[in-house]
């Protein structure tokens, strides 16, 4: 492991399941994941790594294929990813994780509260339905069905990475701003920061093949052998102009959760951490610190 400090965050480079990841991380405390989703990279997080830090040894690590992690030609299959986080709470001295996830990163957060019950704490997800919903509202919903056209798209070949870096990258201008609500959430240097990670030789195929590989597993591989129950307290936090994924996908997660709280954010879009970061981050702190109970002290594996 080999970590370089900056002002307020360290960052680090760690080797997990036959990959060396890199990740950013501030705080100390119990170990709380923060994974980004698609197409984005530990930056997602740079409003909620410092509001957690207080609390929490908080990890935000750039997941398979993104910005500087490895790019290898497999392993983008959802339990191989997920297996990378529990492999990543291992090797940071931990036996369990509070995990928050958001879009992708939200699939595999749901991943590890169904199929790795015993090493999550508390989760939180943003933006991304319980995968057995998701699938249902697939095949029943025929909104939803045309919301998610593009994943049909990313599983052609060549073509997908040709349009999303053609004329310097305009479509993740598209992607976040123009599907934001709030424009200004993205300045032209996050714009910049995205554009830069994607340029990484590998990365956009790479960030593509999460999808090609799904399509590959057959829908219920974002499900896991598990019957799909999660066990840990679970926040679920929704923008509701969300342009992708319906609030309807947020309807009977409880079937799936018993512990479950949602929170609404009416005018945000898919990007809500972006959006409205002082709400999201105080709808973190009271589910993870206050209702917790959070002291400071860590679960480390001993």
């Amino acid at each position: 492991m080999s970590i370089t400090n900056t002002t307020e965050q360290k960052h680090g480079y760690i080797l997990v399941n036959g990959i060396r990841m890199h990740y950013v991380t501030a705080g100390d405390g119990p170990l709380l994941l923060m994974l980004h989703g698609f197409p984005e990279f530990w930056y997602s997080w740079r409003h909620q790594i410092p509001a957690l830090a207080a609390h929490f040894t908080v990890v935000a690590p750039d997941q398979r294929g993104y910005n500087e992690t490895d790019k290898p030609d497999w392993g983008y299959d959802t339990d191989v990813l997920a297996n990378d986080m529990v492999q990543l709470i291992d090797r940071l001295g931990f036996s369990t994780a509070h995990v928050v996830g958001h879009d992708w990163g939200g699939a595999i957060s749901w991943y590890l509260g169904m199929n790795y019950a015993h090493r999550v704490e508390r989760l939180a997800v943003l933006n991304c339905p319980h995968p057995k919903l998701f699938l249902r509202n697939l095949r029943r919903n025929p909104k939803q069905l045309r919301r998610s056209w593009y994943m049909g798209f990313f599983n052609l070949p060549a073509l997908p990475e040709a349009a999303i870096s053609a004329n310097d990258f305009a479509l993740i201008d598209e992607v976040f701003r123009g599907h934001a609500l709030n424009k200004a959430a993205f300045s032209d240097e996050d714009l910049h920061a995205y554009k830069e990670a994607l340029r990484r030789p590998g990365a956009l195929t790479a960030a593509l093949n999460w999808y090609r590989a799904a399509a590959a597993g057959g829908p219920e591989s974002i499900v896991g052998p598990g019957d799909g129950k999660v066990t840990a307290p679970t926040l679920l936090i929704w923008g509701e102009q969300d342009r992708f994924l319906g609030r309807e996908l947020t309807y009977g997660t409880e079937k799936y959760v018993p512990d479950l709280t949602i929170r609404y954010i009416p005018n945000s879009s898919h990007w809500v951490q972006h959006e409205f970061p002082d709400d999201v981050n105080q709808h973190l702190r009271d589910f993870f610190v206050q209702q917790s109970g959070v002291n400071g002290q860590a679960s480390a594996a001993s």
